[in-house]
C-alpha cells in the first residue's frame, strides 16, 4: 500500500518535536528502548499487574499467566513498558517512536485491534497512539503452503482475525503524519527478534535461547487443539496435551490471544536462518503434580472430583492436585463436561503417574 512521505524531512520533523520535549520526557525515552531481557530474580517473569496498568498512560501489559514453574531456574521475560507520561508527551513520543522503527529498524510493539480489506488484500490494523498502523497479511502472518482450493484472501482474513488482540512486534516501512497512517512489517520485526535471541551469543558462547531454558511467550492465536506463541520472533504450536498435565477439551477455555505464558524450549532448528524453528511446551515449564498428588488417594476409597473431558478412552476426572482419574463410561451414559461426580479409586501407577477408577455417582453438572 503506497503511504505519503511527510512533507517536512524526517530529520526536521523528529527535532521540531525533541526540541519541545522536557529534559525529563528525553530520559524517559531513553529507557524505553529496553529489550526483551532474561529475568535476574531466577524465578518467575514479573506477572499479572504491569507497570502501564499502575500509571494508565499506555496500553496494558499482557497478561502473564499464574504458573506453578521450578523457583530455581530463571526465565527470559519480554521486558517491562516505558514509565509515566502527560498526554502531550505521549503524543511526542508515539511520533517519535514511529520515526526512530521508519529511520533506524527499531522495534515497536502493539495488539491487532482489527481486520480490514484494503486495495485488494487484508491487513491487520494496530495503534500507536493516535497513529493507525497498517500491517498487510503479506507481511503480519506465515501464510499456509496450501490453501486447498479456498481463496487466499478469505485465509488471510480468517488467520488474523483469530489473531485479533494478541501482542506483536512490528517495524515501520512508511508512515504519514498528516493523516496519522503507518504501514509496517511483523515479519522484519520477526526476524530482527530471531537474530538478537537465536544467533548471538554471550561471552561463553552461549544463544540465549535454547533448548531447556524457560520463556516467557506471547499468546499469538487460539484454536481447540492448542495454541500458537511467539518466542522472540519465532512462532510455534503447542498441541492442547502440552499444555497442562490434565486434559483439556478446548484450549480456547483457558487461553486467549494476548496473553503471556511461561513456556519451556523443547527444541530449536538453526539450520536455515530464514526459517528458524522451534518447539515448546507449557506444562513442562512447570512441576508434575502427579508425584505430590498420589500420595493423598487410596485404592479402594471414594474422592469428589469434576468431569474434565471425555472420548473413546473413557472419563477424565480432574480430582485434587491438578490430576486426572481415568474412568470407564458409567452404565447410565457419559455425564457431560463440569459435572461433579464421586470415584471409586481401583488403581494407582507411582511409576508412570497415572491413576483410574469407576464412577459411582454423578452429583451436579455445572
Amino acid at each position: 500500500m503506497a503511504v505519503k512521505k511527510p512533507k517536512a524531512p524526517a530529520e526536521e520533523l523528529e527535532q521540531t518535536v525533541q526540541g519541545d520535549q522536557p529534559d525529563d520526557a528525553k530520559k524517559t525515552r531513553a529507557k524505553s528502548k529496553a529489550a526483551p531481557k532474561k529475568s535476574q530474580s531466577g524465578t518467575k517473569a514479573k506477572s499479572s499487574k504491569s507497570t502501564a496498568e499502575e500509571t494508565g498512560t499506555v496500553a496494558p501489559k499482557a497478561k502473564l499467566l499464574s504458573q506453578s514453574v521450578p523457583s530455581d531456574e530463571p526465565v527470559v521475560s519480554i521486558g517491562d513498558r516505558r514509565e509515566a507520561e502527560t498526554e502531550s508527551d505521549k503524543a511526542k513520543n508515539d511520533l517519535l517512536d514511529l520515526l526512530e522503527s521508519y529511520k533506524a529498524g527499531r522495534v515497536l510493539t502493539d495488539y491487532i485491534e482489527g481486520v480490514e480489506k484494503i486495495k485488494g488484500t487484508v491487513a491487520a490494523v494496530l495503534y500507536h497512539g493516535t497513529f493507525k498502523v497498517i500491517i498487510p497479511a503479506e507481511e503480519a502472518i506465515n501464510p499456509p503452503n496450501d490453501y486447498r482450493g479456498k481463496d487466499p484472501i478469505s485465509v488471510h482474513r480468517y488467520m488474523l482475525s483469530k489473531r485479533l488482540g494478541a501482542e506483536i512486534d512490528y517495524i515501520v516501512k512508511g508512515m504519514d503524519p498528516e493523516t496519522g497512517l503507518a504501514v509496517a512489517s511483523r515479519k522484519d520485526a520477526m526476524r530482527a527478534r530471531q537474530k538478537e535471541f537465536y544467533f548471538t551469543r554471550d561471552r561463553d558462547g552461549n544463544n540465549i535461547l535454547y533448548e531447556g531454558v524457560l520463556a516467557e511467550a506471547r499468546i499469538i492465536s487460539v484454536i481447540k487443539s492448542g495454541i500458537f506463541v511467539e518466542l522472540f520472533g519465532a512462532e510455534c504450536f503447542i498441541s492442547v496435551r502440552e499444555l497442562s498435565y490434565q486434559r483439556w477439551a478446548d484450549a480456547g477455555d483457558y487461553y486467549k490471544p494476548g496473553q503471556h505464558v511461561i513456556v519451556r524450549i523443547t527444541g530449536v532448528d538453526r539450520s536455515d536462518r530464514d526459517k528458524i524453528k522451534v518447539t515448546a511446551s507449557v506444562k513442562r515449564a512447570q512441576e508434575n503434580p502427579y508425584e505430590k498428588a498420589l500420595r493423598k488417594y487410596v485404592e479402594g476409597n471414594h474422592y469428589v472430583g469434576k468431569v474434565s473431558m471425555v472420548d473413546e478412552n473413557g472419563v477424565f476426572v480432574a480430582m485434587d492436585g491438578g490430576i486426572d482419574c481415568l474412568c470407564e463410561y458409567p452404565r447410565r451414559g457419559r455425564p457431560p463436561i463440569g459435572a461433579q461426580v464421586t470415584v471409586r479409586i481401583i488403581g494407582i501407577n507411582r511409576e508412570t503417574n497415572r491413576i483410574w477408577g469407576v464412577i459411582t455417582h454423578t452429583t451436579t453438572a455445572i
